[in-house]
This record gives structure tokens, sequence and C-alpha cells, in this order.
């Protein structure tokens, strides 16, 4: 239990670039506090004495409105950042490296005994004010954007945002994906971000771009590569951006004024 203590306060450095010190960390992060409770009143939990888990749990929701079940089961390198109005319950399984922020529910939609609780994957971030209801998987780098409710399963890499949630983008390294990453650093921008921070339209108009020009580069290259049997080479032109003209490297502002 202690080195599962020291995993947890280690962890914080690696996720808050606000926190300086060992002893700043033990005495100022709820957090912390919290899930150093939880550790111990799930051990109780597990020994049979439930009573007394559960008050120690109340004791720890009065001092950092921070409420686990003590029945809940928590892996290594848990991190609770803010944490303020978080809401974990008794069947919930929680994998290593998880991250929530505050306000989220990790919680269940039935009265009946039972698992009714999600199982949370290891690393997935559930971002703040999320809800993610029921005895499902979310699976493995999975990330719930704040103030999604989520009641179905989410599969392993997937983004989920919105009410209910819904998944806009899979960041697994499949061969769509790392094309598009490559046709992004092309054009000057990054493409996680602009699809992660972008409304869904928008997103979804930039990937479709993105595959296109993929495409139309591909189209190029076999004409290229025609006239090169006849003895005609296309030369290479230089790489262009918004600012410049493709030609000459001038920025276009330059040319329009010559």
């Amino acid at each position: 239990m202690w080195k599962l203590i020291r995993e947890d306060v280690q962890s914080v450095f690696d996720r808050d670039p606000a926190a300086r010190n060992v002893w700043e960390v033990m005495t100022a992060y709820p957090g912390v506090h919290a899930l150093i409770f939880h550790r111990v009143n799930h051990k109780l939990w597990s020994i049979g004495l439930k009573w007394l888990a559960r008050f120690g749990s109340n004791i720890a929701r009065w001092l950092t409105g921070i409420e686990i079940h003590p029945g809940a089961k928590i892996g290594h390198r848990f991190f609770i950042d803010h944490g303020l109005g978080v809401v974990i319950g008794e069947t919930t399984e929680i994998g290593d490296d998880v991250t929530l922020y505050q306000g989220v529910t990790l919680g269940g939609t039935s009265w009946e005994a039972g698992k009714r609780h999600p199982t949370i994957g290891n690393n997935v971030v559930v971002g703040a004010g999320a809800k993610v209801l029921g005895p499902f998987k979310v699976g493995d780098n999975a990330r719930i954007g704040s103030n999604a409710v989520v009641v179905k399963a989410v599969p392993e890499f997937a983004t989920i945002v919105g009410v209910p949630g819904r998944e806009v983008m899979r960041e697994n390294n499949n061969d769509r994906q790392r094309i598009r990453e490559r046709m992004a650093e092309k054009m000057g921008f990054d493409a996680y971000g602009a699809t992660r921070d972008m409304p869904d339209p928008v997103a979804n108009a930039i990937n479709g771009m993105l595959d296109h020009i993929h495409q139309m580069e591909e189209r190029v290259q076999e004409m290229a590569d025609v006239l090169h049997k006849y003895g005609e080479d296309i030369k290479d032109l230089p790489a262009c951006n918004v600012h410049l003209d493709c030609h000459d490297g001038r920025r276009k502002d330059q040319i329009n004024n010559t």
C-alpha cells in the first residue's frame, strides 16, 4: 500500500506543472489526500471492516470534497486534479495512470446489486464535469471531454465529447491517421490539435481536406512517373505555405506590391 501511495505522489509531478515539491503535494493537494484515505479504507473494506471503511470515506469527503466508495478498485499512479465534486462508485474499477479532473462522476444507472459502475482502462483521461454512467468498459488510452455524458462502452484510443457522448476521433496508429498527420505537418499545423480542439464539423472538414490532398499527391506522382518514362522530368517545387509564394519564396504581399 505504501508503494502505491509513493507512486501516487510521484505521478503528480508528471501531470501537474504547478507541483514544486513533495511537501507541497502532501499538504496542499486534496486529490492526494482523498487517495491516501481511499487506500486505507479499501484495505479495511477488503478485510470485512465495512462500516469503518465507510466512516473513513465519509471523513475524506468532508475534508476534500471528493467521494470515493471504499469498495472501488484503483490502480497505480492515479491522479485527481483539483478534485472538488468527484464521485467514484462502489463497483468502479480504475486501471493504471488514470487522470480525473474536478466534477467527474463514475456512477451507475441502476439500483440493482452487482456490477453497476464503469471499468476504466489504463492511461485514460476524464475531463472536468464528465459523467461516465453504467457497467461498461472505457478502453485504454481513451479521452473523455469536459462535461461529456458517456453511457456506453468506449473503444481504446477514442476521444469522446458531447451529450450523449460520441466518438470524434480515434488516435490509433492506422494508415489513414498517419497519412493525415504527415499531410498536416506539410501544411504547418498539428493534426491532433486541429481535430481535438475544434468543433466536429471543422474537424471533419479538415480531415476530408487532408485525405483529398493525399489523393491528389498520389495522382500527380503517377503522372510524373509516366512522364519520366518518356524522358520528361518534373522539377521539385520548394515547400510552400500560406505566407510564401511557391516559386521564389517571396511573401505574397511583396509580390502584389511589385
